[in-house]
């Protein structure tokens, strides 16, 4: 495509995305859908041009009123993902001035908020959970994530898939801490490998995983995914299980739940059970009341852990927002554990890093249930045989009752779990 009809695509996706009235994923992807003419060059230039506007918003908006032309073009010249002399050819002399001064500003001379690219009322929280590794923590969300992959021991080992990774070219290496996991490097077409047909492998972040760990299922036993959602963890867990017992995947959403059925297919497991459910107080719910071994929550939260991959999350979210998840979270969490049957394992979690939604409801929940133990997720993962477990976890009396995952100490999204046995 030509660098000026590109440019142009890119500004009309920048507009298009800056409404906030769709997800970033869910309006590129449309836009690829409408746009089939596009090459894969073209889109990944496109899309990440996108994201890195979503990331540096306050800069660039910072820096955007000193161009001409209208506002989404200077943005998408600011954000603009591939080689400078290709973009430049797209540009105006006038343009081209403006961005040689956009490009000689010095980080150490723009104010905080221009160099942290956050909302303000996602700042302060942030700052004070993490101190002075605030500054390396933006960089983790601003750098993007890597692509994790959890092999399917079920079917497959983590060696043999490796390798034919390897043989396509593929370089991965195992994860630091799940024992499921693989990463690698880039974005290759991993949905045309037989290996992922043959459902070998998919696609989550080890955070994922480990979560999924920390239920521990075993061999037989009743398990409900409580918030099932796209079903990764559903399908970790059911290959723990090896296939046997029954494992529900309840989600509020029957069109998640019919996406997620392609996925179990290849899977190989035939102990899994979609059903969605009205909301959590559901007739589905009642009935299994006390009869479950262990219950996962993977409550709905703000996502303020996986700003690297959907940095439009923090314009689209607010401290009010945080306050009627928190609420909802509780009433989710309380309904889920009327499940647990006695000695059962309830695991809270969410992909946030806000203690609101996170410390504050496990707190919360221990008081209001003195009947659920709190376990220490270090001494789970330890149990799991997890290298350097207790580093993964943090809180309680010893500092590893919550598991408690961050992108610039952990290379995963920020993750948070607790966990609890029923007396």
């Amino acid at each position: 495509m030509h660098p000026k009809a590109l440019l142009e695509a890119c500004s009309e996706l920048v507009r298009l995305t800056l409404k906030f009235d769709h997800p970033a994923d869910a309006i590129v992807s449309r836009f690829f859908r409408e746009h089939r003419g596009l090459g894969p060059r073209e889109r990944a230039t496109m899309a990440e041009t996108v994201y890195t506007v979503l990331r540096k918003k306050l800069l660039f908006d910072h820096l955007a009123p000193s161009g001409s032309g209208p506002k989404e073009r200077r943005l998408a010249i600011l954000g603009f993902y591939g080689p400078g002399d290709f973009l430049r050819s797209a540009l105006t002399d006038q343009e081209t001035r403006w961005l040689d001064q956009c490009e000689a500003v010095k980080p150490g001379d723009l104010m905080e908020r221009h160099r942290h690219n956050l909302p303000e009322w996602l700042v302060q929280p942030l700052k004070d959970q993490v101190g002075n590794e605030f500054w390396p923590l933006v960089e983790s969300f601003n750098l993007g994530a890597g692509l994790d992959l959890r092999v399917n021991d079920f079917k497959a080992k983590r060696a043999d898939v490796q390798k034919e990774l390897a043989k396509a070219g593929i370089k991965a290496v195992p994860t630091p801490y799940s024992p499921w996991g693989l990463r690698i490097a880039g974005k290759p077409a991993l949905n045309k490998m037989e290996a992922f047909t043959r459902g070998d492998f998919e696609v989550q972040d080890e955070g994922s995983q480990l979560l999924a760990m920390l239920v521990d299922a075993k061999r037989g036993e009743m398990v409900v995914d409580f918030c099932a959602g796209a079903g990764g963890k559903t399908l970790a867990i059911g290959a723990a299980m090896r296939s046997t017992g029954r494992l529900y995947a309840f989600d509020t959403s029957a069109g998640r739940l019919d996406s997620f059925k392609p996925r179990m297919a290849r899977s190989g497991l035939s102990n899994v059970h979609p059903a969605a459910i009205a909301h959590e107080r559901d007739d589905r719910v009642k009935r299994l009341s006390g009869k479950i071994d262990r219950v996962l929550v993977d409550a709905p939260c703000t996502g303020m852990g996986t700003l690297r991959r959907n940095p439009d999350l923090k314009w689209r979210q607010n401290e009010k927002a945080v306050e009627e998840m928190a609420i909802k979270q509780t009433a989710i969490l309380q309904s889920a554990a009327r499940l647990v049957k006695p000695g059962g394992r309830l695991v809270y979690a969410t992909c946030s890093v806000l203690p609101q939604e996170n410390e504050a409801i496990g707190e919360a929940f221990s008081i209001a249930n003195p009947d659920f133990i709190p376990l220490s997720c270090g001494d789970i993962l330890d149990g799991l045989k997890v290298a350097e477990a207790q580093k993964l976890c943090a809180g309680g009396e010893k500092g590893a009752l919550y598991l408690r995952l961050w992108p610039h100490k952990h290379s995963t999204d920020g993750f948070f779990a607790a966990v609890w046995q029923k007396k």
